[in-house]
């Protein structure tokens, strides 16, 4: 079904895997238009509770745009000004598209994340990366700037730590990028794929229900004003609280079992 992409689930868990080794995994716009199917797929399957995303080999997660086949960054040589035309740009429409998943994506990184590479993981909730793994931004290294990760990255990294990665271009470690707030957890290469497979069964062992409410909420009140954001997440608590998965751990609990949970 896709030219640039795998995608596969069990044990609800969706697994898609960004599949052009031979050009480390580079998006052009064939992959991100597929990657947006995959994610309305994962988000339309009941089935489905977890995505984890992934690169083909250990050699990158994610290289960034391909700059001879993502066309959406540029217009003739001239850089995209007409609101419409950035909207329907394939930059603009990948890095949106994780607020609405509307279910957790885990990031495993078997290989480097570097320019727009970094950004896709760092759009996703988790990152679990292999130790001996490496990100950085490289883009000022040849007269650019990570301008459309930047939005993505700012939010994971302290200022004074994403200005280093913006100006310099350099490599940092995985552990260095769990000590910034880039990735979640850095674990021995020989157990990455086991460590992915344990949290996301134990994410999708939760409430569907209270991951799809709670992911959403966070989404809505990032960047409003606190009692906005109050007001909003108590109107979320309460229609939570009626909804039957969140009577099904009440009532598990109190029975001493393992909660049903169905996802309403």
């Amino acid at each position: 079904m896709y030219e640039t992409i795998l995608y596969g689930t069990a044990d609800r868990v969706a697994r898609i895997t960004l599949n052009r080794p031979q050009a480390r995994n580079a998006l052009n716009d064939r992959m991100v238009d597929e990657l947006l199917d995959a994610f309305a797929r994962a988000r339309d399957d009941e089935d489905v509770r977890v995505i984890v995303l992934t690169g083909a080999g250990d050699r990158a997660f994610c290289a960034g745009a391909d700059l001879g086949g993502l066309g959406a960054a540029q217009d003739g040589g001239r850089p995209l000004a007409d609101p419409e035309a950035i909207r329907a740009s394939a930059p603009y429409r990948l890095f949106t598209a994780f607020p609405r998943l509307g279910k957790p994506i885990i990031a495993r990184l078997a290989g480097h994340a570097v320019a727009g590479g970094l950004g896709l993981a760092a759009a996703c909730d988790l990152v679990i990366a292999a130790e001996d793994v490496t990100l950085a931004t490289p883009e000022i290294n040849v007269g650019l700037w990570p301008m459309m990760i930047m939005a993505i990255v700012n939010r994971n990294v302290a200022p004074k730590h994403a200005f280093r990665l913006y100006y310099t271009g350099e490599r940092i470690s995985a552990a260095e990028g769990r000590d910034i707030g880039l990735v979640t957890e850095v674990v021995p290469r020989a157990e990455l794929d086991a460590r992915v497979d344990a949290l996301a069964r134990l994410i999708a062992a939760k409430s569907p229900a209270a991951l799809r409410r709670g992911r959403d909420a966070f989404f809505a009140v990032e960047g409003r004003p606190l009692e906005e954001q109050v007001a909003h997440l108590l109107g979320e608590l309460v229609e939570l609280a009626a909804g039957d998965d969140a009577k099904e751990g009440v009532a598990a609990f109190l029975e001493g079992r393992a909660p049903r949970f169905e996802g309403r």
